[in-house]
């Protein structure tokens, strides 16, 4: 069983940035296993932010691109996601998650572990 702890979140003006960090606090991840972010902002669905496959491809929303970088540190056992030039529509609550897979359109469904979530708040 993997538990993942996210941490990094708070609150920041527009434009501003911050570093999620998602680490395995117990279990092993390997480094075949995808990890990604997802974010549920209130009144609104789920939605796949950044993924980081095996051989280090990366995927990103179209609304973070450019602004968004996941990241991952296998030996840790961590991954990170920078969030800069931060907006308003960003403010959800961001989880971490990662499996053996994340394919799909609705890929972060495919996670077989997630964390409790990190809430982010951006102010305009």
């Amino acid at each position: 069983q993997v538990q993942l702890v996210e941490s990094g979140g708070g609150s920041v003006q527009a434009g501003g940035s911050l570093r999620l960090s998602c680490a395995a606090a117990s279990g092993y991840i390997y480094s075949t296993y995808c990890m990604g972010w997802f974010r549920q902002a209130p009144g609104k669905e789920r939605e796949g932010v950044a993924r980081i496959l095996i051989g280090g491809r990366t995927d990103y929303v179209d609304s973070v691109k450019g602004r968004f970088t996941i990241s991952r540190d296998n030996a840790k056992k961590t991954s990170y996601l920078q969030m800069n030039s931060l907006k308003p529509d960003d403010t959800a609550t961001y989880y971490c998650g990662t499996g053996p897979r994340c394919l799909g359109g609705r890929w972060w469904e495919d996670f077989n572990y997630r964390g409790q979530g990190t809430q982010v708040t951006v102010l305009s």
